[in-house]
């Protein structure tokens, strides 16, 4: 399975993730193979990593909390980190941080505690010199948290992704991607699924 342009993926087994870096004009395919699979992205700026995606500056700037095709996402110093290129679903979380072992003890007292997401992310960006206190919340790829429009009150219910949903986003420069596959049962309708990711080279100079 081929998920941008003939270049075969990398595959995020379920519950890990991994960390790598995309350069200025690359385009990230993040794709859901099997379906109903969330994936927790973060980009940092390669040439400062104390710069990272900032949910409150995006919403600010694009003014919705919609974000899809022709959005980008906002550094918390102000400045275009990735642009989103192509969306075939359409609905993607950035309010909610990303799944911890607090996390399961609080929601899953019953089943076994994992680190989840943020463990996950904390492991795979160490190597590049990002602490567990720089992960911001992540940008929810395929994740579905409905909010009533007269309580705000929100919930977490299973994606509307299918397999071989897909996003592309195109780096505005050098960046520092965390990548997961989801480790919490609400949030991908209780099973666990893996995520496939692959980059596009930037296009020559004309």
């Amino acid at each position: 399975m081929s998920d941008a342009k003939g270049i075969e993926p990398e595959v995020i087994g379920p519950r890990s993730g991994a960390a790598f870096l995309l350069g200025a004009g690359e385009i990230l395919t993040v794709t859901d193979p099997q379906g109903c699979q969330v994936a927790d992205l973060l980009a940092f700026a390669a040439h400062d990593v104390r710069e990272v995606i900032s949910n409150g500056r995006t919403f600010d700037y694009e003014e919705t909390i919609r974000l899809t095709t022709g959005n980008r996402l906002w550094s918390n110093r102000s400045r275009v980190l990735l642009e989103i290129v192509e969306d075939t679903v359409g609905r993607h979380d950035f309010l909610l941080t990303p799944c911890s072992e607090a996390t399961f003890r609080h929601f899953y007292p019953d089943k076994p505690v994992h680190r989840g997401c943020f463990g996950n992310l904390a492991a795979a960006l160490s190597p590049y010199g990002i602490e567990e206190d720089a992960i911001p919340t992540a940008f929810n790829l395929f994740m579905n948290v409905p909010v009533e429009q007269d309580t705000g009150r929100i919930s977490v219910i299973p994606p509307t992704s299918v397999a071989g949903d897909l996003i592309r986003l195109r780096a505005a420069e050098d960046c520092v991607i965390g990548l997961t596959a989801c480790s919490a049962y609400a949030s991908n309708g209780g099973s666990f699924k893996p995520i496939h990711y692959a980059i596009q080279p930037a296009p020559a100079p004309v």
